[in-house]
């Protein structure tokens, strides 16, 4: 490394180049204070001490630049391969184990009661603030040791976990249903739009044609984005010809990029089928990319959403590499065909539903995939659900919308 490299990448190089990249590209870059760069310890404490946080709680952000490859490339993340849910003040269950991972091996399920993490009892980590921490570096070799109960039982199970590079698989579920006095219902449960999502969403919907599925389900409820090209393409399997060539997501920046404004386009890959509506299963994990399919396709098809209001981020990141690092700051508003995008509050449920980790993904029976069943058949929510929508818009409606407290990435993390 040459002495001009070496210079710009001392803490005090790093933290320049991110306030430089920040007032030329950040949407917001107007409202960037302008601390003294050397008062801060690394890149990241600068981001957070200027970020305009109104509405940007978190979306700006510095990853490692060798994980975040890992991530959009591969689908990969350094782990024992698990995701948690929060079900209690005291209370956190698994709500996925991914395959061929350490969690899966060591016989861990989806809905199993987490007792105590590297000899710390949950309770306590969740009252601390610690459980984001405990789990230790992401770096092959860490070991985790756990303690958990199975749904039913009344005896702890334990293990030592030790992590390495895990997949997660982008589509983890297809499967299609016969409803009666209804259509073939197709149900995808969808993780995240990287680079391999787009041959296992053609995977997918190929699956879907072949089996005459009429509707869709998109389950998008641990979904919290990824590469908009990656949603571009699933809109168009989704839209087919009725989508094609339609303006899918326009894009703005701030004054000083309008070179880079630009709209994407529906396109019809070849597997796409063409529904003429859709059912999206959401929760405050539904984010971004995730976010903009189901805004991209409103003015051209009716989407209902079931299970929970999504996250809320109309707006999108550049990666922009320094050092070992990558920043993400905003840079762009999303908008669709009729210029909507201001969901910074979520995109609001129709028809309110649990995640039912009590219930495998994919279930008739779990809570949200069966609400989505049942309004295929009827047309109308449960009497249950209609309900429990309307008390939650007027919960939001009386203490407002603002970010959640945990922020996007951490809503949506695995371990």
């Amino acid at each position: 490394m040459d002495a001009a490299a070496t210079e710009s990448c001392s803490t005090l190089g790093q933290v320049d180049f991110v306030r430089d990249t920040l007032q030329d590209i950040y949407f917001w870059y107007r409202e960037l204070p302008d601390p003294d760069p050397a008062g801060f310890a690394s890149p990241e404490a600068y981001l957070e001490a200027v970020r305009y946080r109104p509405l940007d709680s978190s979306f700006s952000y510095v990853a490692d630049q060798a994980e975040s490859e890992a991530f959009f490339s591969e689908s990969q993340f350094i782990g024992i391969g698990l995701s948690t849910q929060q079900t209690s003040v005291s209370e956190l269950r698994l709500s996925q184990v991914f395959p061929d991972s350490p969690a899966a091996e060591a016989g861990l399920e989806r809905g199993d009661f987490l007792l105590s993490i590297n000899g710390r009892a949950v309770p306590e980590l969740l009252q601390s603030g610690e459980i984001g921490s405990i789990f230790g570096p992401t770096q092959v070799g860490v070991v985790v040791s756990l303690t958990w109960r199975r749904p039913g039982e009344s005896s702890a199970r334990a293990a030592s976990l030790t992590k390495r590079a895990v997949t997660i698989p982008t589509v983890s579920v297809t499967s299609v249903y016969d409803l009666r006095r209804g259509p073939r219902v197709g149900y995808v449960f969808f993780r995240n739009f990287v680079q391999p999502s787009t041959a296992a969403l053609n995977a997918a919907f190929h699956t879907l044609r072949e089996a005459g599925a009429e509707e869709l389900v998109l389950d998008l409820r641990y979904n919290g984005g990824g590469l908009l090209s990656v949603a571009q393409h699933l809109g168009g399997l989704i839209g087919g010809e009725a989508t094609n060539d339609q303006v899918f997501v326009e894009l703005f920046h701030n004054d000083k990029q309008q070179s880079r404004n630009s709209v994407l386009r529906f396109q019809r890959p070849a597997e796409a089928i063409g529904f003429t509506r859709l059912v999206a299963i959401t929760t405050r994990g539904s984010a971004s990319a995730s976010e903009s399919v189901i805004n991209g396709l409103r003015p051209f098809l009716p989407v209902t959403l079931v299970g929970d209001t999504t996250f809320g981020k109309p707006v999108g990141q550049y990666g922009f590499d320094f050092c070992t690092r990558t920043l993400y700051p905003v840079a762009f508003e999303a908008r669709n065909a009729r210029g909507e995008g201001d969901y910074y509050g979520g995109i609001h449920v129709d028809c309110a539903a649990a995640d039912d980790l009590d219930d495998a993904l994919g279930d008739p029976d779990e809570a949200s995939l069966g609400e989505a069943l049942a309004f295929l058949r009827s047309g109308h929510c449960t009497a249950g659900a209609e309900a429990a929508a309307r008390a939650h818009a007027a919960r939001e409606a009386r203490i407002g919308t603002g970010q959640p407290r945990d922020g996007w990435r951490q809503l949506v993390g695995a371990y």
